[in-house]
């Protein structure tokens, strides 16, 4: 029985990296993208229409005025 709680309490620590890692890489890229002027403007605008989007929905689920 030991083994098998062992094994439960590896899934949050390998759920945890497995996010860690994926927010690293997306961040990198990110950063990687912003070395052009050009297309640092396109990213820098997608994330503020991306931003208001998801502020307009929860102000609408949450009748938020």
């Amino acid at each position: 029985m030991y083994i098998f709680w062992n094994n439960i309490l590896k899934f949050p620590k390998f759920f945890i990296s497995v996010l860690s890692g994926f927010f690293l890489t997306i961040v990198n890229s990110l950063f990687e993208s912003l070395k052009t002027p050009k297309q640092g403007i396109i990213i820098i605008i997608a994330l503020s229409l991306l931003f208001i989007f998801f502020v307009q929905v929860l102000r609408l689920m949450l009748a938020i005025n």
